[in-house]
């Protein structure tokens, strides 16, 4: 008995100890945490969206304050104006660019997706010899650069008179749009189980049935990944608009804001700036809704 009563305090010591150890190793960890994730955060955050703070910032300076970095603190400004977000939206063509370049991202986007889908569908779930070799050509076709196309597009678009019309570039962006999301469609095409095509095809669907019904409605995050992809890519595309469009009414804002606010070597920065900052807002706003699934898909696409 009295050894068991001299082991107990020994015990009790025993857990005591620990329970101070744990919380030193918590506190330990702090500062570790602080280093290894929310510092590398804080410097990603701030070089990501330091370029949005520049272009706000710019779009409201005086133009006395834009280039006199010695006088003024380039970081700041004391005397904001709205004169050069005023300037593009009402002494500009500016809101029709935005149109024209909406006008042409939808519905070059529309028309990529339609293609992708039936070409992506047709690789992944018709069986048929070469069937992966197709789909490795058509990623392949990605990768030739646009300024390589852009030639012998020219004299496509001049000969149908489609030149300095937005199908110009409504029929010449899916060129560069179809490959990669074919690909991004097939990779997420692949999560899907077979077993429930061949279920609907036991019960006497076709195949248009089994894609509109069971295939689309599961790939939905799919879809959304490639639409926002071909977006993205026809709202900033420049080579295309620059060559194919001429007239100051048709050009989309990537090509507008740079021909009509550059003077030779005169550049009217809070113009371009406010310009470039509300062409960005609407492509903010859809990853902002959407970024979920466009990341869901991403990863199912690389799996495969």
């Amino acid at each position: 008995m009295t050894d068991v009563a001299a082991a107990k305090p020994i015990h009790h010591a025993g857990s005591s100890t620990d329970d101070h150890s744990e919380g030193m190793s918590y506190l330990q960890k702090l500062p570790k945490r602080l280093i290894q994730l929310y510092m590398p955060l804080g410097i990603i955050v701030t070089v990501l969206l330091f370029p949005f703070y520049w272009m706000a910032l710019t779009a409201i300076k005086p133009d006395d304050q834009l280039l006199d970095m010695d006088r003024v603190n380039p970081f700041w400004t004391t005397a904001p104006t709205l004169k050069h977000i005023t300037k593009l939206l009402f002494e500009t063509h500016y809101p029709l660019w935005l149109w024209n370049t909406m006008f042409v991202a939808v519905a070059a986007t529309l028309i990529s997706i339609i293609a992708s889908v039936l070409a992506a569908y047709a690789i992944v779930r018709l069986r048929y010899r070469g069937a992966q070799w197709v789909g490795g050509a058509i990623f392949l076709a990605y990768l030739v650069p646009p300024s390589i196309l852009f030639i012998p597009l020219a004299t496509v678009v001049f000969q149908y008179g489609l030149f300095d019309t937005p199908f110009a570039l409504i029929l010449t962006y899916p060129t560069i749009l179809i490959p990669f999301s074919t690909w991004l469609l097939m990779g997420y095409f692949k999560t899907i189980p077979f077993e429930l095509e061949e279920c609907a095809l036991i019960d006497g669907a076709s195949r248009w049935q089994i894609l509109m019904k069971i295939v689309l409605p599961l790939a939905v995050p799919g879809l959304i990944s490639a639409f926002i992809f071909c977006f993205t890519l026809c709202w900033n595309e420049f080579i295309y608009a620059l060559t194919f469009l001429s007239s100051v009414q048709n050009k989309t804002v990537p090509v507008a804001i740079v021909n009509e606010f550059v003077d030779g070597d005169i550049y009217r920065w809070g113009s371009l700036m406010a310009g470039a900052l509300a062409g960005s807002l609407p492509l903010v706003i859809l990853y902002a809704f959407f970024v979920e699934h466009y990341v869901s898909a991403m990863t199912g696409a690389v799996k495969e």
